[in-house]
């Protein structure tokens, strides 16, 4: 008998829009969120996730890098391209409509073999179509993954990402 193993890397993530800013809550969004409810909220699975990131996931684990994806580093980036996912991008596709936003207080978490990661982009940040995102790093640039999918115009108000990955 042959013995195979296996290994599931599984993204979910959750899209909260708000009709409130969030920019005077910085540093207490929990508060924010506690206040506000959600207009809508749209929850999906699936990512692509990106040799580079792979790449440097390895690195983490062996210390041959120190480009740790913690509060001050991890990004979520949204851009308004629709080009298909490929495991060779580095990157979000947009040319010019890009927005990168840091972690929420308290985030990126990691627990029972899953981190998560939140950003929140206030009224005034990433107003286009949302096509595409990434988790990113600030300083090295290297995106762990990229997820395309139509998620909507935002034109004002707060739109909340999060981004959920598991290991099993």
């Amino acid at each position: 008998m042959k013995k195979q193993e296996l290994a599931n890397w599984l993204c979910r993530y959750r899209l909260s829009k708000y009709h409130q800013d969030i920019e005077p809550y910085r540093g207490r969004e929990d508060e924010f969120h506690q206040l506000f409810k959600p207009y809508e909220v749209i929850e999906g699975e699936g990512n692509c996730l990106l040799n580079s990131g792979i790449d440097e996931i390895w690195d983490l684990v062996t210390g041959a890098s120190a480009n740790h994806y913690d509060n001050t580093n991890a990004q979520i980036g949204v851009g308004d391209s629709n080009t298909a996912a490929d495991p060779t991008q580095t990157d979000l596709q947009a040319a010019t409509n890009k927005t990168y936003k840091g972690m929420e207080s308290g985030y990126p978490t990691s627990t029972s073999q899953k981190v998560t990661f939140k950003a929140s982009f206030g009224s005034t940040e990433a107003n286009y179509a949302w096509e595409e995102w990434v988790v990113k790093h600030s300083t090295s640039a290297i995106c762990l993954n990229r997820k395309v999918e139509s998620l909507g115009t935002k034109s004002t108000g707060t739109w909340t990402l999060e981004v959920e990955i598991s290991l099993s």
